[in-house]
């Protein structure tokens, strides 16, 4: 059947990403009579039936975009308090003082622009309070405050938003008032069970019992940031979390006991030949297991081929590996195409495409099949690893020779037969996952020393789309069996992805990026030979939306800071200076530090910062033809918090940036009664985040600035940056910018003058839902192209 082959499904994936990535939304009446066309000359018997699934593919993929664009909160609903009624979703977070998931909101809502939809809520209790549990597949009723799905941007960051845009998610929020909270109903459904055997394996109190939840039922809720970084860097994040290999064993169990039964009861044989019973057993046990992992695209993939294969059978039809992987694919994608906005995807389909290219129809022992297994699957899918997540790791290949064979031939069968005894009899099934949580103890410590290996985890700068697509033809060449000619050459293709070119400072210029971190700040400057960063971003307890705080553990530094310097190709840092200690500002730095160890770190008098040199004013250094020099504080001033900021001046040949931490009043104050002229710049960073304690008229007009960044969070609690300062710099004739609306801004100074670059017009998605809105300065244009019209106020 050619119209579920390979051309069928190259046809499909092209138009639906051509939508996706460089079309965008268009007309409903467009898109249904482009899917309507291409589905009518895909099923048509011609040569043309791949344009027809590729037409079909883009028309179908834009309807599912135009429809969750439609479904996105109205701004006018943004920040106000909303009564609420649905369902929980997934496997809620819960943690002292915090609950975090998803919520469908009920068909009979009292909110008539929420009904159906889904949203993520985060529930935080006071001091003190204790909040009660939620169960997965309860229902409640609460009043929300919610936004817009929002996500930091910035180079080589997770995409907050694609993942709220392939979830169907249409805005997030808190649950707020103490008296409009009401459990309707207790858990059910499958998520409820999932949820009840994760706390179930939890109960043998054992250290690995949170592993053997991720195996077992795809609980991964007590998994650490620690053990994440662990299995990042032995490359084994694909086991942990349920795959294809898991279900596999459990259709495999399926068939096992239905082959059994079948001889066990010879009669049955006449109903159905035990050569298709058995498969027929195996699949149906998948796609219990399947739902009891929750869905995952790679398990919905292995799912699916072999209910291909199953479908074959009953239809005595033969049917090769290609066409089943070819029929997933399609599957999956009409199932709903906003699936290709998943790395899992790609990652999934790929890996299978790969093993079955260079593996099909070769016959060797299991240890030779294994070792090429792992060296195929780490070279093929090498490429899609460093666009996704911007690292790989050299020590994956024989972490998976230990993993594979332990986790999946005996760990996950213990842990799936542990499922299955819970139902009969809750002691054994406590007895099988205490032996798989011991075995799984037992190999742990190895994997802990691999990731401590010097360069177990390599980082690599930003790919394009263009360098992982040569880096794909040279594994393509590369892998090709003996005797294609000049297959080392191969290797040339993969400059471009494993040694990109990164942005580097002119001899005597300079680059400015302000990361975009939230409600807080981070600059990172360069000159030509030297790094430095300016404050590290937040960690904890800081404002992130309005009433609404961030999880304690989220930390800036980690998670935001350090990826975007290694997106950036930043090897090293010269110095880290950190303006004062406040939390939003100081609260990234030892991750900082622990990633890039910087040569130095400056630091205010008396913070209790670590660092190894005091920022004070009358400090000066050049790097490069560019001078450095500390306007404030004054030296041994006791420490006072934001008045104790320090604020650094650069200046390069072609401009000047001024830094300027929490600075507020009076620090401007002096530092104009001290030097006024030495306040002047190009490029200056909105003290205090655009407070009404800073931005003083003095103090813009000494400045008088060409641009001023505000780094900011969306609509965040502090209603950073006040109304009144954003006008104030405006009448200045300065072009404010703002981090929510822009994402990373980057400032080149060169001698072609200054070039101003933000992150969410370098890289414009469908999935952005403040393109063109307005919201919180959200023009969608680039505040540095010449006729850029002035931004309006961040509401």
């Amino acid at each position: 059947m050619p119209i579920l082959g390979p051309l069928a499904t190259a046809g499909l994936l092209a138009g639906a990403l051509i939508c996706l990535f460089l079309v965008g939304a268009m007309p409903t009446a467009l898109a249904v009579c482009i899917a309507l066309f291409g589905a009518l000359l895909w099923l048509m018997p011609t040569r043309a039936f791949w344009l027809g699934a590729c037409f079909f593919g883009f028309g179908y993929a834009a309807l599912h975009v135009a429809s969750v664009q439609t479904s996105w909160l109205p701004s006018a609903l943004e920040g106000k308090p909303l009564p609420v009624q649905g369902r929980v979703l997934d496997l809620p977070v819960q943690e002292d003082g915090r609950r975090s998931f998803l919520f469908l909101v009920a068909e009979d809502a009292e909110t008539p622009g929420l009904r159906g939809k889904v949203i993520r809520l985060g529930w935080y209790g006071k001091p003190g309070e204790s909040l009660p549990d939620v169960q997965a597949g309860s229902r409640w009723s609460f009043t929300v405050k919610l936004k817009r799905p929002h996500g930091l941007r910035n180079p080589g960051s997770l995409d907050a938003e694609r993942n709220a845009f392939a979830n169907r998610v249409v805005a997030t929020g808190v649950v707020v008032g103490k008296r409009k909270r009401e459990r309707i109903d207790a858990g059910a459904g499958i998520n409820a069970m999932r949820d009840s055997l994760g706390l179930a394996i939890a109960d043998i109190d054992h250290p690995a019992a949170k592993f053997i939840r991720a195996l077992a039922v795809g609980d991964t809720r007590a998994i650490e940031d620690a053990d994440w970084r662990i299995l990042r860097a032995n490359g084994l994040t694909h086991l942990i979390a349920i795959s294809g290999s898991h279900v596999s064993m459990a259709a495999f169990l399926g068939l096992a006991l239905g082959g059994l039964l079948w001889r066990l009861c010879p009669a049955l044989g006449l109903l159905m030949p035990r050569k298709v019973a058995a498969p027929l057993c195996g699949a149906l046990v998948a796609i219990g297991y399947t739902l009891l992992a929750g869905g995952e695209v790679p398990t919905v993939r292995t799912l699916l081929m072999m209910w291909c294969v199953v479908g074959a059978l009953l239809l005595r039809r033969r049917l090769g590996l290609v066409t089943a992987l070819s029929a997933a694919v399609i599957a999956l994608v009409v199932v709903d195409p906003l699936n290709l906005l998943r790395p899992g995807f790609w990652l999934s389909f790929m890996g299978v495409a790969w093993l079955a290219w260079c593996l099909q129809g070769v016959k060797q022992n299991f240890v030779k099949e294994m070792l090429s297994a792992q060296g195929i699957a780490t070279l093929g899918l090498l490429p899609l690893c460093v666009l996704f997540f911007g690292q790989t790791s050299w020590v994956a290949p024989l972490a998976n020779i230990i993993a594979v064979p332990l986790w999946g031939l005996v760990i996950v069968p213990l842990s799936i037969a542990g499922v299955a005894l819970n139902a009969i009899s809750p002691p054994l099934a406590h007895a099988s996952w205490w032996m798989a949580a011991g075995l799984f103890d037992m190999a742990w410590p190895v994997f802990v020393r691999m990731a401590q290996w010097p360069g177990a985890q390599i980082d690599i700068a930003e790919a394009t789309p263009w360098a992982v697509a040569l880096a794909s033809i040279g594994a393509l060449w590369l892998l090709m069996p003996r005797g294609v000619p000049l297959r080392l050459l191969s290797f040339g293709l993969w400059m471009p992805l494993i040694a990109p070119a990164v942005p580097r400072a002119e001899p005597d210029g300079l680059l400015v990026t302000f990361i975009d971190v939230g409600q807080g700040l981070s600059v990172l400057v360069q000159t030509r030979t030297h790094t430095m960063l300016y404050d590290a971003g937040p960690k904890g307890q800081v404002a992130y939306g309005r009433d609404e705080k961030s999880t304690a553990g989220f930390d800036a530094g980690e998670k935001v800071v350090v990826p975007a310097l290694h997106a950036l190709g930043v090897k090293s840092l010269n110095l880290m200076m950190l303006s004062h200690g406040d939390a939003d500002h100081a609260g990234g730095a030892a991750a900082v530090d622990a990633a890039f160890h910087p040569n130095d770190i400056q630091a205010p008098h008396g913070t209790p910062l670590p660092h190894s040199a005091e920022c004070q004013r009358g400090n000066r250094w050049t790097w490069d033809q560019v001078h450095f020099e500390v306007l404030a504080p004054v030296p041994n001033m006791p420490y006072a918090g934001n008045a104790s900021s320090c604020v650094l001046k650069i200046i390069s040949k072609y401009g000047s940036v001024l830094l300027t931490g929490d600075v507020e009043a009076a620090g401007e104050a002096g530092m104009i009664a001290h030097d006024r002229a030495a306040l002047r710049a190009d490029v200056v960073s909105m003290p205090h985040h655009g407070s009404n304690t800073s931005s003083t008229y003095p103090f813009v007009r000494a400045v008088a600035a060409r641009y001023v960044v505000a780094s900011s969070g969306y609509r965040n609690l502090f209603k950073h940056p006040r109304e009144r300062v954003w006008r104030r710099w405006i009448d200045a004739g300065t072009q404010p910018v703002n981090t929510p609306a822009s994402g990373a801004v980057g400032f080149a100074f060169t001698r072609e003058g200054i070039e101003m670059r933000d992150e969410r017009s370098r890289r414009r998605r469908v999935w952005d839902p403040m393109e063109g809105d307005g919201v919180n300065g959200g023009s969608g244009l680039s505040y540095g192209q010449r006729g850029s019209p002035i931004p309006p106020y961040p509401r």
